[in-house]
């Protein structure tokens, strides 16, 4: 495959961390639009596989697939760059609404203009998924599959139980199949072939990156767990203050790009630049090596018949998990009326206008949810 040059990486994904809105689910969504849609970079097929994989691993999603197209397509200093340039857009809003927070002690009001934002992105993220739930449900095996994700996700399991429980299932399956045909010579080929507090490195600093690499290398699931983290690892400590993280919350919501950018802001209210620096490396840093030391296996996961039924499984559970986000967000958001009129006019937008820029519809949304509160 023909290598893509680093500059095109590095504008395609400072775009999208300039105007990715909206959580995982809607920063993979306009992901798919431009690689796979526009430049055709990678197939669908292969996009999926990478949805697959990231949700196996810790970390941020989206990043963490910001990451991997970079690999993908301009090697090791693509991954880089990729990274870097999809999450300082929003690393460096957060640290300008983090200076403003410390210097005011507050964040102004911004509810009336993100109001319809949500619906909008609901619409985006459920018309970026049609097209891979189709590719992704091959067999009526993997429709059970789905099926069986979907409810059990709906009934409150770990989303983590719910991948690797459906990777494994399809993969019992396949061995099966396998032991009956041909027995099981070559099914894993993958493992043959790859067998001071103001100073920056001071204690405040240190702790400040211990716990949010340990965050990083941890964490699953969506920016909503990582609070959850973040209460334990620092307001029940008394290193910030429960007001500082719900606002942090806020700040994460309404700036664009990964979620986790929050710590950003943690880590400017606790100790500064440097606090924010430290931070933002500490949560960020085990997305880049986790996909560094996964990306050359996808490939060979797709070569062999029981990973290959593994990722296929994997890539059903991982739309039905995003499926359950988009209700969870509906569910949450829509009070009135108001919501499900923005909601449906974007995804009848999507459907009639299809290469029309997501970013548009969310700028709509936000406008739209606006006028409507003006009502």
């Amino acid at each position: 495959m023909k290598k893509t040059g680093l500059k095109e990486i590095a504008l395609l994904f400072l775009k999208l961390g300039t105007t990715a809105f909206g959580g995982p689910a809607a920063h993979i969504a306009m992901m798919r639009e431009e690689v796979v849609i526009k430049r055709k970079w990678l197939t669908e097929q292969h996009f999926l596989d990478l949805i697959g994989a990231t949700n196996l691993i810790p970390g941020p999603n989206s990043t963490e697939m910001a990451i991997h197209i970079g690999q993908e397509r301009g090697g090791w200093k693509g991954l880089i760059i990729a990274g870097f340039c999809f999450i300082m857009p929003s690393v460096l809003a957060t640290g300008c609404f983090a200076f403003l927070y410390k210097s005011y002690g507050g964040l102004p009001q911004i509810q009336p203009f993100i109001y319809g934002v949500t619906p909008a992105v609901i619409a985006v993220v459920l018309f970026a998924i049609y097209p891979l739930a189709k590719k992704s449900l091959q067999t009526v095996e993997l429709g059970i599959i789905g099926i069986v994700a979907l409810i059990l996700s709906l009934l409150g399991y770990s989303g983590i139980f719910i991948l690797f429980g459906s990777g494994f299932t399809a993969m019992g399956l396949e061995a099966i199949r396998l032991k009956r045909n041909t027995g099981l010579v070559s099914v894993f080929p993958l493992f043959v072939s790859n067998s001071l507090n103001h100073s920056f490195f001071g204690p405040v600093n240190i702790r400040l990156f211990l716990s949010f690499l340990k965050i990083g290398a941890i964490l699953y699931g969506s920016g909503y767990v990582l609070f959850a983290f973040l209460d334990s690892e620092l307001v029940a400590h008394g290193i910030i203050t429960r007001r500082q993280l719900i606002d942090a919350i806020a700040v994460g919501q309404f700036t664009p790009g990964p979620v986790f950018s929050s710590v950003t802001f943690i880590g400017y209210q606790v100790n500064g630049v440097s606090g924010a620096i430290i931070s933002t490396i500490g949560i960020f840093f085990p997305s880049f090596l986790f996909v560094a030391l996964l990306n050359p296996l996808v490939k060979k996961m797709r070569g062999s018949r029981l990973f290959a039924a593994f990722l296929n499984a994997v890539n059903v559970a991982s739309i039905a998990l995003i499926v359950i986000v988009c209700y969870q967000m509906g569910k949450d958001n829509v009070a009135n009326w108001r919501p499900v009129v923005i909601a449906v006019a974007s995804v009848l937008v999507l459907f009639r206008f299809k290469k029309i820029n997501s970013v548009f519809i969310i700028i709509g949304g936000s406008i739209a949810g606006y006028l409507l509160l003006l009502l």
